[in-house]
């Protein structure tokens, strides 16, 4: 005999969760059926896969390749069943999205109501995920397709949604937030700004927009979120660089607060829907993208008018 799909489902859950028990709730299955199961994996291969640990489960080093490869033959297994159920005419089924943290919260409720209305056999199944974790999660199958940037992936097709200029938010005492209107790029000259942490494409055209003004980098704070660095700045401690989405949309939940556009080409970011060039589910997601792009099209639209009166 040889490993089953399911087989190879539980163990790469095992693989992601570090836990029999959470990987049995992952999958839906009992714990004790999980570990026969994966006895009889390891049986049927010769080999162990799996060290059993009293809280945790860790996977041996030839348990890690057979993960790796499983994730492969998932993927291709989910891309088979796609093709088999696939309308290029309709939005139907699952498409498990992977979406930076930076855009999702502020673009994905009013697409998903809309979504929903019009498509009501469309399952959207969403997480979101540092760029440089989309790219690999997009690539081992966790993902159908990505919102990113396209500058970040390789081997895929894409729709371009958006683009999303640069602001700056700063303490309310400070020069930068006396003014209004758009702020060149020389006047970040000698100022703090900050960013994301490692694996975040904003990060690193923070650092380019740092190099080009002689602005630099906060080396000792790194933000988990946009609102972290947000807060930061209103303390005080230095300047927030913040995508539209982001800044448009709690500018106009909040009066008081400053946001400027930064006035340079370079401060500006190009967001894509992405999906490898293999795909079969390639026309539904087109289909998506028209709706993703429609949506925020209104949004950046809207808050920004609102901004301007």
């Amino acid at each position: 005999m040889r490993p089953t799909l399911r087989q190879m489902q539980y163990l790469v859950a095992i693989a992601d969760t570090g836990k029999f028990g959470e990987a049995a709730k992952l999958t839906n299955v009992s714990q004790p059926s999980m570990s026969a199961q994966i006895a009889e994996m390891e049986a049927q291969l010769g080999a162990i896969l799996v060290e059993r640990g009293r809280q945790q489960a860790f996977l041996t080093p030839i348990g890690a390749e057979v993960v790796r490869r499983a994730r492969l033959l998932l993927r291709d297994a989910e891309d088979l069943k796609a093709v088999v159920r696939a309308d290029a005419d309709d939005l139907t089924g699952r498409i498990r999205l992977g979406v930076l943290p930076t855009i999702g919260a502020y673009l994905l409720p009013s697409v998903t109501r809309h979504l929903h209305s019009e498509h009501p056999d469309l399952r959207l199944i969403v997480r979101e995920e540092r760029t440089i974790d989309l790219e690999r999660h997009l690539h081992d199958g966790l993902f159908d397709t990505v919102i990113s940037t396209l500058e970040d992936h390789t081997d895929v097709d894409h729709e371009f949604l958006f683009q999303e200029d640069l602001w700056i938010c700063a303490a309310p005492d400070d020069p930068l937030a006396q003014k209004t209107g758009d702020i060149p790029l020389a006047e970040l000259q000698g100022r703090t700004l900050l960013t994301l942490g490692y694996g975040h494409r904003l990060n690193m055209i923070i650092q380019s927009l740092a190099e080009a003004s002689g602005a630099h980098v906060n080396s000792e704070y790194e933000g988990t979120s946009l609102d972290a660095i947000r807060q930061m700045a209103e303390m005080s401690v230095g300047i927030a660089v913040l995508p539209s989405l982001y800044a448009l949309t709690e500018a106009r939940r909040d009066p008081d607060l400053i946001v400027r556009r930064i006035n340079d080409p370079r401060a500006s970011r190009q967001i894509s829907l992405i999906w490898r060039s293999t795909s079969p589910l390639a026309s539904r997601l087109r289909l998506l993208a028209a709706a993703l792009r429609e949506t925020a099209g209104t949004i950046l639209h809207k808050v920004s008018s609102r901004r301007r009166r």
